[in-house]
């Protein structure tokens, strides 16, 4: 059979790729620590419906280099890691699924460290912590969401002062893709500013509610990437930053929760060549991973909504760096990073 970790074009030099199953339970997990350089690995856990074990394994690969960049531009003392479940969250969740997840975790000994992430909760999480120590994001006080929306908000901020030279927010138009915990908490957070939204799902219920709550604009899935916007906020799936979608984008700014927004690295450039400017993804979204790392290094907590805001800091700095190199804001994230984790 043809390797397919090694020969994956998401494969970054990770450090250990990991198959975990489970015969009674049907578990089929897969484990990625990408770099462990500033400390153990840490990413929620994704239950998927994929379908391909191959395509599981792009999904983690990706996920988990893109923790150990997030983590390192936030200032974490940790590394970069994922987990995915293979199966339908919806219909194939059992304790009995979260707690073989928590044996797997616990034979690695704490090189990894999982939370919760798309198609997982918390009280998934409660069923891991009763087989391993190495599980945050726990109880009434594990939701991230919240800081996660924080943080993309405060980046915006940043980008609207760059590009528009703006210090508000008053009548911009978002165009917001998904309306999730994170999505729709960064939407009310933008209403509240006096942004004027226009979003799409494909929830109807969390479409009626962000027009009866938020008074946003409901469009189709696909027209979200036609509307006239001055900012696009991706807080759904991935890769939407694509040549197909970049060239019908009217939008000043790319500032959206989702992980992975660009579907080739070179779509960072050109954003640059389009007059866009890209909040990079791992730097804008950091808030939630920054509210579990205090909570699982018992950090105390006072300074927790202090270190999400510098999310817009330290974009502002990332912003006014490209403009100097002429490079792409992608390319000086990653800079940024790397600075902090490679040895």
């Amino acid at each position: 059979m043809t390797a397919f970790v090694f020969n994956e074009i998401n494969f970054d030099h990770h450090e250990q790729v990991v198959f975990a199953s489970e015969e009674k339970s049907g578990l089929k997990a897969i484990i990625a620590v990408h770099n462990t350089n500033l400390g153990p690995a840490m990413g929620g856990c994704r239950m998927w419906n994929y379908a391909s074990e191959a395509e599981a394994v792009r999904d983690v690969l990706r996920l988990s280099r893109g923790m150990t960049y997030k983590n390192a531009v936030a200032g974490l003392p940790i590394g970069g890691g994922k987990s995915v479940i293979i199966g339908n969250p919806k219909t194939d969740k059992t304790p009995a699924l979260f707690e073989a997840l928590g044996e797997a975790l616990e034979r690695l000994g704490g090189r990894y460290v999982t939370a919760e992430d798309v198609g997982t909760s918390p009280a998934d999480m409660a069923y891991v912590a009763g087989k391993t120590k190495y599980v945050a994001g726990l109880g009434d006080r594990g939701d991230p969401s919240p800081f996660t929306a924080l943080g993309c908000f405060v980046g915006a901020q940043a980008a609207v002062k760059h590009q528009l030279g703006r210090d508000d927010m008053d009548g911009l138009v978002v165009a917001l893709q998904g309306l999730g915990h994170v999505g729709f908490d960064y939407a009310r957070r933008l209403k509240e500013a006096g942004a004027k939204l226009i979003v799409s799902d494909i929830d109807e219920g969390a479409l009626k509610r962000a027009k009866d709550e938020l008074g946003a604009e409901v469009v189709g899935t696909d027209a979200i990437y036609d509307v006239a916007a001055d900012i696009y906020a991706p807080c759904a799936l991935g890769a939407t930053v694509n040549p197909d979608t970049l060239k019908r984008l009217k939008a000043k700014i790319i500032a959206g929760a989702a992980n992975n927004q660009l579907s080739t690295p070179d779509m960072g450039i050109a954003c640059r060549n389009q007059g866009i400017l890209y909040a990079p993804d791992f730097v804008i979204n950091a808030g939630g991973i920054i509210k579990v790392c205090y909570e699982y290094l018992n950090t105390p907590e006072d300074g927790m909504d202090a270190h999400v805001r510098r999310i817009g800091e330290t974009l502002a700095e990332v912003f006014a760096r490209a403009d100097a190199e002429g490079l792409p804001t992608s390319v000086i994230a990653d800079r940024v990073a790397e600075a902090k984790f490679k040895r």
